[in-house]
């Protein structure tokens, strides 16, 4: 016989021996029972009791699985509602970038059109409302917009956005072009009349300040500007100078007479003989002759100073100031602002004077200077103010409105 069948044999007769026939007495009252509990009902309440253990062994089991299960299951749920916040978080904050983009450049647009209608006369609404060229009249094919800060694997939108940037800078470009044009124009102008345009900037730029307040944009974020937007203040700012003091320049005829009785610098002192210091030009003229601005400005004077008589003086902005002395009368008052050719006052001989005539005199940052230069400008040199003037006055009427 072989050792496994002996093997189950002997595991047979061992459980066989776990239930044997049992006889129990019971003496209740003076009666006694007799109660038998055979082996094999002892095997089947086991075998029961087995099966009941069994069931109940595999329903705690079931149960534990499936809390296995549904914790799995609800750690998986708030993975993915993790997930889908942070994305809902990303799509989010791309969404407040891209409004601040758009923001940003919306303020640069403004930028670029006041720019280009104060300073050029560019009316960038009339150009906007335009119909569009016919089709016979546009190019075969337009070029695309090259540029290297456009990535082909940005969102439509910001693609959108990014092309669009790269337009005004070019635009900007442009305009930085142009400004600096017409900044070296004024600055041979303003050399050719004897005055320093790099002190002249400097001084002005001298002349700036306030509280440190750094720009965020619109919605917070400041957006790093281009290099031409960069260079575009500092050269609007170079012009601006240089074609104001252009526009300054005393270069109109302070009164309509021809005779001119003394220049500017040594000269004998009419009284005593002595040599003397003359600050301005003498026009001789008959008593009552107006007085002509011979530049835009404000009256910053009009009253009498010792040795002048009465006196007006034009307060012309960028430092230059005209005087007007030996008047007979005036017909201004200070605060006044006047136009070049306009009539501030009145022909005379008052104070050290030896008859009627026009005591003339331009300073510039209080130190007197020789006249005849401003007066005696070229053509090309007053070419190039009555442009600024125009720009000036446009941006005066401008800032008006």
């Amino acid at each position: 016989m072989s050792s496994k069948s002996t093997g189950l044999r002997h595991w047979r007769q061992r459980f066989t021996a776990l239930f044997q026939d049992h006889e129990i007495f019971i003496r209740t009252h003076g009666h006694v029972r007799f109660v038998r509990i055979s082996a094999v009902w002892q095997k089947r309440v086991a075998l029961i009791a087995a099966v009941v253990l069994l069931a109940w062994a595999g329903a705690t089991l079931a149960v534990l699985v499936n809390q296995l299960l549904s914790s799995g299951e609800r750690a998986a749920v708030a993975q993915q509602q993790a997930a889908a916040a942070a994305s809902e978080a990303r799509i989010a904050k791309y969404r407040d970038n891209v409004a601040e983009t758009a923001a940003d450049l919306e303020e640069r647009q403004a930028l670029l059109e006041g720019v280009a209608e104060t300073h050029f006369g560019i009316d960038t609404e009339a150009m906007a409302a335009q119909p569009a060229p016919a089709a016979t009249d546009a190019p075969a094919a337009a070029e695309p917009l090259k540029t290297s800060a456009i990535d082909p694997n940005l969102p439509p939108e910001a693609q959108t956005l990014a092309r669009l940037e790269a337009r005004q800078e070019r635009f900007a470009s442009r305009l930085l072009t142009a400004v600096n044009i017409r900044a070296a124009n004024a600055e041979e102008a303003v050399a050719k009349l004897g005055l320093n345009p790099t002190a002249i900037v400097r001084g002005a730029a001298a002349g700036r300040g306030g509280p440190f307040i750094p720009y965020k944009g619109r919605l917070g974020k400041a957006k790093a500007l281009g290099p031409s937007f960069a260079a575009l203040e500092g050269a609007l700012f170079r012009m601006e100078v240089l074609e104001r003091t252009l526009v300054a320049v005393p270069s109109g005829n302070p009164a309509d007479v021809l005779m001119m009785s003394s220049g500017f610098g040594y000269r004998s002192d009419p009284f005593t003989g002595a040599g003397a210091m003359h600050a301005g030009l003498d026009f001789r003229g008959p008593i009552g002759t107006p007085i002509l601005a011979a530049a835009p400005g404000r009256i910053s004077f009009v009253g009498q100073k010792s040795g002048y008589g009465n006196v007006v003086e034009v307060d012309h902005g960028q430092g230059i100031l005209t005087r007007y002395a030996h008047l007979s009368g005036f017909t201004s008052k200070v605060g006044a602002q006047v136009a070049a050719g306009q009539q501030i006052a009145k022909m005379g001989s008052t104070g050290r004077s030896t008859g009627s005539h026009l005591h003339f005199e331009v300073r510039l940052n209080g130190v007197a200077v020789n006249p005849r230069r401003f007066l005696e400008a070229k053509a090309d040199v007053l070419e190039v103010k009555d442009d600024a003037s125009q720009r000036v006055g446009a941006i005066a009427a401008h800032g008006a409105r």
